[in-house]
């Protein structure tokens, strides 16, 4: 389980993973979007870490 409960954000340092995440850009109808929006709310976790982790499971 992902977790950082009683850690302070830096920036700069990875938490999850071994590497920072960077900004990319995607675009998505506003049926997936709000349906990312949706899901990533439902496992309280940020859109960002949603798709980061259904990639991952994905290509495991």
């Amino acid at each position: 389980m992902f977790t950082r409960k009683g850690q302070k954000g830096l920036k700069d340092t990875p938490y999850y993973y071994d590497e920072i995440k960077q900004q990319h850009a995607i675009y998505l109808t506003p049926t997936a979007w709000n349906d990312l929006k949706r899901r990533a709310k439902e496992k309280g976790i940020s859109i960002s870490e949603y798709v980061e982790r259904w990639i991952r499971d994905t290509v495991r």
